[in-house]
């Protein structure tokens, strides 16, 4: 089954980093995407730029609307995300608490829903 592990942390704490500690983050973290990926879980991930990059959308009564920033208020912001592979959300919890960021903040793991097929109409 797979998993969205994602990446939480509070980037005032990243950005008073040394240029070395994060870099040695930075080594840490491609470390353990290499790891995972040889034990076949690591399915795809990215890292995220900085909340004051970031743009939310909303759509409501068919307009559109755009603000800056992140949509919620919080102390952590969303740093990045891993796709896993687990048998059970066990094994994901396990396999997330090896996220090297997760000591600076907070992973959270949750399945991921599979959409159904696309309904094309076509009778068979």
């Amino acid at each position: 089954m797979k998993y969205a592990a994602l990446v939480y942390y509070q980037e005032r704490l990243i950005e008073a980093m040394s240029e070395q500690e994060w870099r040695d983050l930075n080594q840490e973290c491609l470390a353990g995407v290499e790891r995972l990926t040889d034990q076949g879980h690591f399915l795809a991930g990215q890292a995220l730029q900085p909340v004051e990059s970031a743009a939310s959308v909303r759509l409501r009564d068919g307009e559109v609307l755009i603000s800056d920033g992140p949509f919620a208020e919080t102390k952590e912001q969303l740093a990045g995300f891993y796709l896993l592979e687990a048998r059970d959300l066990n094994e994901a919890v396990q396999l997330a608490s090896r996220i090297p960021p997760a000591r600076f903040g907070t992973t959270e793991v949750r399945p991921v829903r599979e959409l159904p097929p696309r309904d094309t109409g076509a009778e068979s």
